[in-house]
């Protein structure tokens, strides 16, 4: 049985922070091992900082969990933890998350700290403001991949906050729409922004982002000029699969709720990621030196 504080800090969901990579693998620095270091310091910065607003995330929200026929078995929500266990833990992860950015430069820490302002407003207002509250997820996600060109000290590429921004809001619909379904009538009271959407709203968001998260994923591997031939358009279809999968299972199957157990959980998704990421990283790293 998992022990009630690595459930409290979540770690299965830490796979988000892996948009830290982004950068130095789209950039050509996948192969230096410097950097690949540093970026895998920030990963576990970005660990602990996630881990640590889980835990106080969870102790604010306690009351609002019990309500929730999932949320409800949560350390705090359930009486396993207590509040000020949780806030305690938050806190010293924070703090640990805080100062191992410091070490990794100025511009990692800025967008570290804008993270974690973000979040703070999210858990206080954002959240409760329909769209916005999509809109500051995704936001998070597109920090986290921003973070990654910062601490190698790369241009920040606009396809890379197009493509994460577009794809971190599709995942929110998902989720608000897997959360509407699941409550019903409770939807509100566990969550009083739910009261502005209806499923037939969420599931146009849905279509649109999905649509627009394929056509700015195309439109970025035909201008990427370091792949020899548009090579990287190949890539097109691993995308196209991967999102259409994550659609159907969210509206036939009713997944959704947590991005990253789809991730994990589908056999089908993660053979289509694994397959993306060795085929992008074949023509970005292999085909150039094949072509010279």
């Amino acid at each position: 049985m998992v022990h009630p504080l690595l459930q409290l800090i979540r770690p299965r969901q830490w796979t988000k922070n892996l948009a830290v990579f982004a950068a130095i693998i789209f950039s050509g620095h996948l192969n230096e091992p410097r950097l690949l270091g540093t970026v895998v310091l920030a990963f576990v910065a970005l660990d602990l900082l996630s881990g640590g607003l889980y835990a106080v995330n969870d102790a604010m929200d306690a009351e609002r969990d019990r309500q929730h026929p999932v949320k409800r078995d949560r350390p705090v929500a359930s009486g396993r933890i207590s509040v000020t266990q949780a806030y305690l833990t938050g806190a010293v992860m924070i703090v640990a998350g805080l100062g191992l950015s410091s070490v990794l430069g100025w511009r990692f820490l800025a967008a570290v700290a804008g993270y974690l302002a973000l979040q703070i407003l999210y858990g206080a207002i954002l959240k409760h403001v329909a769209i916005v509250d999509m809109l500051v997820l995704a936001a998070g996600f597109v920090v986290r991949a921003v973070a990654g060109a910062f601490v190698i000290d790369v241009p920040v590429s606009p396809w890379l906050v197009l493509c994460t921004g577009l794809l971190a809001l599709f995942l929110a619909s998902a989720k608000r729409r897997h959360e509407l379904l699941l409550l019903q009538e409770r939807s509100g009271a566990h969550r009083p922004v739910l009261r502005e959407y209806s499923a037939e709203l969420l599931d146009s968001f849905m279509v649109t982002l999905s649509a627009a998260t394929i056509t700015a994923y195309a439109l970025y591997t035909f201008f990427e000029d370091r792949a020899p031939g548009y090579a990287m358009m190949l890539t097109i279809p691993f995308v196209i699969y991967g999102v259409l999968r994550y659609q159907s299972l969210v509206l036939i199957s009713g997944h959704g709720g947590r991005p990253e157990e789809v991730l994990l959980g589908d056999r089908p998704i993660m053979v289509t990621v694994v397959l993306w990421a060795a085929v992008a990283v074949g023509i970005l790293y292999i085909g150039p030196l094949a072509a010279a």
